[in-house]
């Protein structure tokens, strides 16, 4: 029993939240950011996630039933949000920012900023993943054991996360400025697609 909850609760969180998929999209957010920024978004974003995903686990299902929310809710109001950034990436509206980075120091807020919005919620810890967790903590049905695998499995889909970012980081390396530059164009398009299907799956849901 134990075994086959614990390999379903990893395959099950590393599928919805990817890993691997979201180091390309990492690396277009913290375009202008230094090495060290951009490992202090990745650390800080996974802690968010994972806290939203535990916290998810413990008291998600009562909450979104005492408020009256669905989780199609949830995946509307995402791609919304994300659609956003994606038009900023494509249309370069931070070119002023970014050009700004490379004569100062990317603000603290900013850092904070990217690493709770978009990466914390909803890329990492978005409805899926959530749907996912509260899928498993249902399964658990208060086993303490069973409970503890799923907590311990979203520690480990986080750090998987952080390995896959701090790849992306060193291959930034590797792109130069105007290879960067069409990533983020590049980057900023797929974002803006998986924003319309976050919304289509919302409305499908409904």
């Amino acid at each position: 029993m134990f075994s086959e909850f614990l390999l379903s609760a990893v395959v099950t969180l590393l599928v919805t939240v990817d890993p691997p998929g979201l180091a390309p999209i990492f690396l277009g957010l913290t375009q202008g950011m230094s090495q060290a920024q951009r490992r202090q978004v990745a650390i800080r974003s996974a802690l968010i996630a994972a806290g939203i995903l535990a916290a998810s686990g413990l008291f998600g299902a009562p909450l979104l039933t005492a408020l009256g929310i669905g989780l199609p809710a949830f995946r509307i109001a995402g791609g919304i949000m994300l659609f956003t950034i994606a038009f900023e990436m494509i249309f370069a509206f931070r070119k002023q920012r970014q050009t700004e980075t490379a004569e100062t120091a990317v603000t603290l807020d900013h850092v904070r900023n990217i690493a709770a919005f978009p990466l914390g919620i909803p890329l990492m810890a978005g409805p899926g993943a959530i749907t996912a967790t509260l899928l498993l903590s249902g399964r658990a049905a208060g086993d303490p054991l069973l409970f503890g695998a799923l907590m311990g499995t979203i520690a480990f889909v986080m750090l998987a996360c952080v390995a896959s970012f701090f790849a992306a980081a060193r291959i930034s390396k590797f792109l130069g400025i105007t290879g960067n530059i069409v990533l983020t164009r590049l980057l900023g398009v797929i974002l803006a697609a998986l924003a319309v299907q976050f919304v289509i799956d919302g409305v499908k849901a409904i």
